[in-house]
């Protein structure tokens, strides 16, 4: 089940800002991140602890503060997290390697 967030109230006026760090992510050669799993990025890491009194500007802040790195980060702990990805299995361990 999927907790809410409170800043989810804001993800229809901020949707510009997502669209603008996603094209930044696309120029830097990271053209596959999606919009739900920057949105999701934000509600984990950024909005761990969420603010009652968050405005608009300082969730678009945020958004645009993001870089390259600290997004890589988490989508790589996310995807080991991932019931996909397994070191049990000789060929997904083999295709890592090489």
């Amino acid at each position: 089940m999927e907790m809410y967030n409170s800043y989810d109230r804001f993800r229809k006026e901020v949707h510009p800002a997502l669209i603008s760090k996603m094209e930044e992510f696309s120029l830097l050669g990271y053209g596959t991140i999606s919009e739900d799993s920057l949105w999701e990025f934000l509600r984990k890491k950024k909005w761990r602890k969420p603010k009652e009194d968050m405005k608009v500007y300082e969730v678009v802040s945020d958004i645009l503060s993001i870089n390259v790195g600290e997004y890589m980060n988490y989508a790589t702990v996310e995807a080991f997290k991932s019931e996909e990805f397994s070191f049990a299995n000789d060929e997904e361990r083999r295709e890592l390697l090489k």
